[in-house]
This record gives structure tokens, sequence and C-alpha cells, in this order.
């Protein structure tokens, strides 16, 4: 059996089932609170009285005109009784006509019920019409000559063409007003002395029959496009029902990613604690154990552990920072050559470790993007291109393309499989290498670098390309734009003799709410020579500045504070409490896990330096050389 919906089925059933109303859809509603959609199909029968209607005007007009034609052909032949009786019920039935249509048009059609009612109500109309045309030709024709009869059966009969568009829909009406018009006319003519009125109405009878094959035809076409349009509205429908799911599901996943941000950087300053810990004590037991040689080999061991965990945390850190929305792009014209010389002293010696060729090319040239984030992408890179090739080299190039600068990183490693070449920029996805790498100690890590880049290329809005031969090598590139020579700038940090800076005699001041980082902290700091005054939270502090200022006799040199502190504490709460009572130009640094607050705008704001868990004692022991100096 065939689906009732179908163009075919519909074309098979009877004339009143065919524009019979459809039960609405079911509403479908999504879950949301802005996402509720209720859509019904649209009955039928309105597009069949909309029909019928929009040929309203233009047949009260024509019939109009038509029928003045036929007054004025045969007004002085026909009997001025029934000139007169014709024309009064043909405007009758044009007057019932023009009044339905007009209260049709300027009243809520309502109901199916109802519309069937204007239906009924206008084919009434149309049928009293056609009755009148027919009437017409019994009347009228044997009282002209050639040129009235002829007028006459073309007037009638371009009535009956004009009604297929118009009447088809509704064919049981179509096929009574045909009859109606062409019925009476075969027979008038048949009926007529004439030797040739037998062939005249067997020709109009074929006529009848092509025209009611014609109206067949519209009629069918008719039900084709409303199943079409019942088709589109039910796809619309069910467009509309998975665009809200999507949405929803998006939503979804944007809340789980947000959750999954918001755990990694609250579990991240936990984390982060012991590990800050566990290198402060490795750094002041190597000062314990003086020149003990295995001792210190140990120690080196786990600084060395502490440094590569501090590069997790960091990879991590830049991936969160970035999906936040934490990281924002300021371009700045900068200096090829003065990004190659960091480049090259940071890993000349990782290359020349492993015996690896490291070349740069174009330092001429000058770029226009954010130069610290255009060089954590280069340095990504170079990382990747070095850890991966065990033999050649590795270039670095800057090349002017039109108005833009194309940096490559070119490799003569292990190459990348085509299938890989996609997913190494997915988060953890690291590329499976079958041949060992040459110093089996190097740090894998996580497969975070390319991520980072592709997301920080997004930010520059660069173009990252990727070109890979398995077997010979890779190349990256990312284009920006053109720069020009960057203004000379004065040096913001005196980074000479920073680490030779003796903390003899100098009074450092921690606040630190974790046990073991407080302990950790102390131990270093007093075997570098500092004086320490450690707290464990920020009342305790408070208090000691203000009993210290107020008998004048201490002046600390240094603050070291944690951001997060004992009962919603900050170490912002604790800097300015101990400026307050030292004055505004105490040195101070903070030392935090925390990833999720604007820690750099509020450096900036409360002139602190910002340094984050976990930290080496290196980097600790040249930022506390660094603010001491700048004192």
């Amino acid at each position: 059996m065939k689906r009732e919906d179908s163009p075919s089925s519909i074309l098979t059933l009877p004339n009143d089932a065919l524009f019979e109303p459809r039960a609405p859809m079911p509403s479908a509603t999504a879950a949301g609170d802005d996402a509720e959609l209720v859509v019904g199909q649209i009955d039928p029968l309105i597009d069949q009285v909309d029909n019928l209607h929009a040929f309203a005007r233009t047949g009260l007009v024509g019939n109009t005109v038509g029928a003045g034609v036929i007054v004025a052909l045969y007004h002085q032949a026909v009997p001025l009784l029934t000139m007169t009786v014709w024309a009064i019920l043909f405007a009758a039935a044009l007057v019932l006509r023009a009044v339905l249509t007009v209260t049709y048009l300027r009243r809520w059609r309502g109901s199916s019920a109802l519309l069937r009612s204007w239906r009924n109500r206008y084919l009434t109309g149309v049928l009293a019409t056609g009755a009148m045309w027919g009437l017409s030709v019994w009347l009228f024709y044997p009282f002209g000559g050639n040129l009235e009869r002829t007028a006459l059966l073309l007037t009638v009969y371009s009535f009956c063409i004009s009604a297929v568009p118009a009447l088809a829909t509704q064919f049981g009406a179509f096929i009574a007003f045909v009859a109606l018009t062409f019925v009476p006319m075969i027979l008038r003519i048949a009926l007529l002395p004439d030797h040739d009125g037998w062939t005249l109405a067997a020709i109009l009878f074929l006529i009848f029959g092509i025209t009611v094959m014609l109206g067949r035809g519209y009629q069918r076409s008719f039900a084709r496009v409303v199943a079409l349009k019942q088709r589109g509205l039910q796809l619309l429908a069910q467009l509309q029902v998975e665009k809200v799911a999507a949405d929803q599901a998006r939503r979804e996943a944007e809340t789980a990613n947000r959750a999954k941000t918001q755990f990694f950087a609250a579990a991240s300053h936990d984390l982060r604690q012991p590990l800050h810990a566990l290198g402060l004590f490795a750094e002041a037991l190597r000062h314990r154990v003086g020149a003990d040689a295995e001792v210190a080999h140990l120690v080196n061991s786990i600084n060395s552990s502490v440094d590569a965990l501090e590069g997790l945390f960091s990879e991590l850190l830049d991936i969160t920072k970035i999906d936040t929305g934490g990281v924002e792009a300021h371009p700045e014209n900068f200096s090829c050559e003065a990004m190659f010389a960091r480049l090259k002293l940071h890993y000349e010696p990782t290359a020349f470790e492993k015996g690896l060729a490291l070349r740069f090319h174009g330092g001429k040239h000058f770029g226009y993007a954010d130069p610290l984030l255009l060089d954590r992408v280069v340095r990504n890179l170079l990382s990747n291109a070095i850890r991966y090739t065990n033999d050649g080299g590795v270039v670095v190039a800057a090349r002017q393309r039109g108005d833009k600068l194309r940096f490559e990183v070119w490799d003569t490693g292990l190459g990348i499989r085509p299938h890989e070449q996609e997913r190494i920029f997915e988060e953890f996805y690291q590329v499976s290498n079958d041949a060992p790498p040459l110093d089996p100690t190097q740090r894998k890590g996580l497969g975070l670098g390319l991520a980072i880049v592709r997301r920080l290329a997004r930010v520059l809005d660069a173009p990252l390309r990727l070109r890979s031969v398995a077997g010979r090598g890779t190349m990256f590139s990312i284009e920006i734009p053109l720069g020009h020579r960057p203004k000379p700038t004065e040096p913001s940090l005196p980074r000479s003799a920073a680490l030779g800076l003796t903390l003899d005699r100098k009074l450092i001041v921690i606040v630190e709410d974790d046990p073991s980082v407080l302990g950790g902290l102390q131990v270093l700091l007093k075997s570098w020579g500092a004086d320490v005054v450690a707290f464990d939270g920020y009342a305790a502090a408070a208090e000691w500045a203000g009993a210290a200022a107020a008998q004048k006799m201490i002046r600390p040199d240094l603050l070291i504070v944690d951001f997060r502190l004992e009962s919603g504490h900050t170490g912002l709460e604790v800097i300015d409490a101990m400026r307050g009572a030292f004055g505004k130009s105490l040195p101070a640094v903070i030392v935090t896990g925390s990833l999720m607050s604007n820690q750099e705008g509020e450096a900036q704001a409360h002139d602190f330096h910002l340094l984050l868990k976990p930290v080496v004692p290196t980097k600790l022991r040249a930022m506390i050389a660094f603010k001491l100096g700048q004192r």
C-alpha cells in the first residue's frame, strides 16, 4: 500500500477526500529554556480556497466584459425581454460572487468546516455563472449570423479554458462548470436544421473532452505542488527540531569544556604545591651536603624532574588560558634577528648535544605580530623539530612573500605519515616513533605542543601549514604581516650579575598557607644566607607588620606571598598591609599555582612580580636577586 502523503497516492484519492484537512503534526519540543518549537502541517483546503479566490477578481472582470460583448452583438437580434431576463440573472450571479469574495478576504477564515463552507459558496456562484453562459448559447445562437455565432462560441469557450487553473483543484466542480457551458451549446447546435450542425456539435464534443483532460492534468499538477509543500514543511520542521537538538548538544559540550577547564584550574593549584615544595627541599639539601658528589647528582636529578614537570604544567596552563579566552594578541613591529638570537641562545646547546646543525636565515626581516605569542609558536615548532630529528639538522627561516612574512621550521627528522598529519594537532596525540630517540633521558612531553601552536596561530590570525614526507623530514610554516623596523626601547630588566647578589643580612617575609611549601622556603632562603620571617596566613602577617612598623626597628627587604590564603584572603591583601606599614616601595613577589585569576593584570596594577608554581630554585633565586637589585 502506498503512503498516504505521497504524490501518487494523493492523485488516487476521491475528490472530496483529496481536500479534507489533515491532522496537524505533533509538536516537537526540545529541552532548554529558549528552545521550544511547535510545527504543524498547513491544511491543504486553505490552499484550495485561496486558489479559488485568487482568480475571483480576474473572473469577475472577464465575465462582465464578456457579457457586455454578447449584449452588444445580440441586443438587436434577440427579443428584448429574453435579453433583459438573461442580463439580470447573469448580473445577479456576478454580484453573488463579488460579495462572497469580498467577505472571504475581509473575514477570518477559521476552522476547516468554515473553509469548506466558503468553498461551497464560491463554487455555487461559479456554477451559476457557468449555467448562464450555457443558457446564453441556448437562447442567442439561433438569432445571430456567422459573426455573432462565432463570437458567442469563442466567448463561452474562453471562459471554459480560464476555468482550468481556477477550478481544476475542485475537479468535480470543474466538470460541472464545463458541462453547464458545453452541453447546452452542443445540444443547441445539434438540434439546428443546418446540415453542418451535427458536424460542429461533434467537434464541440471533442473540444469538451480535451478541456476535461486539461483540467484533470492541472488538478494532478496542483496536487503534486501541495504534496511537495507539505513535504517541505515536514523537512523544515525536522530541520528545526534537529537544529534545536544540535544547539542543545553544543551548549552541553561547552558546559562540559568549562567544567573541565575549571576542574583543571582548581586541581592544578593543589598539584603544584607539593611539587614546588619538592624543588625547594631538594635545593636546600644540596647546600646541606656540600661537596658530596653522589647526593649532588641525586639533587640534580630531582631538579631536572621538577623542571620537566614545570614544563608540562606550563603546557597545560597555556591550553587552559587559550581555551578560556585569556590570551589576546597585541601586535607590534619586531626584528627577526632579535627573535633568532633568543632562539639560538636557548636551543643551540640542545641541538649540539644531539649532533644536529641548527641554522637561522632571514634575520634581516621585520614582522608585525604579537612577538611573545609568535616566539612561543616558533619555540614549540623548533623544540619538536630537535626532539624528532636524530641526524642532519634544523633550519629556521623567515621569508618574505609579498606583503607577508613566513616563518618556516625545517628538519631532517622522521617525518609524519599522511594519516597522522591532521591528528598531530590534537591534544595528547603523539606521533608513533619506531626508532628509539638518540637521548633516552629526553622528556617526551604530553603531546600538547602542536595543539598550543594551532591555538596560538588562531589567536594571531596567522595561517599554519604543514608539509612532511615520512622518513625525510617536516616543514611547518606560519604566515604573518610584514612589518617595519621597531623603535629602539630601553631594556626593562637589569640582567647582569643578578645571581651574584648576596642575600646576607637581607630580611625576607614569607606568607604561605601550605606547611610543606612554607618550610621548604624557609630552609632554602636561610641556606642562601637570608633572614626569614614566615607566616601561614594574612591575619598573623598583618598583625606583625603593624607591630614592627610601630617599633621602627625592623624593615623587610622583600615580600614573598602565596596568592590564595586562609579564609578567602589573598596575597594582594598581604601586599597592601605590608606596604601600608613599611612603604609603597617594598618589593613583592607572588608565587601561586592558581590559573583562573587575572594575574598579569593584577601584577601590573599592584606593582609586583609573579612566579607560577612549581618554581625551580634557580628561577626563584634569579627573581629575588632582580627584585633586590632593582630596589
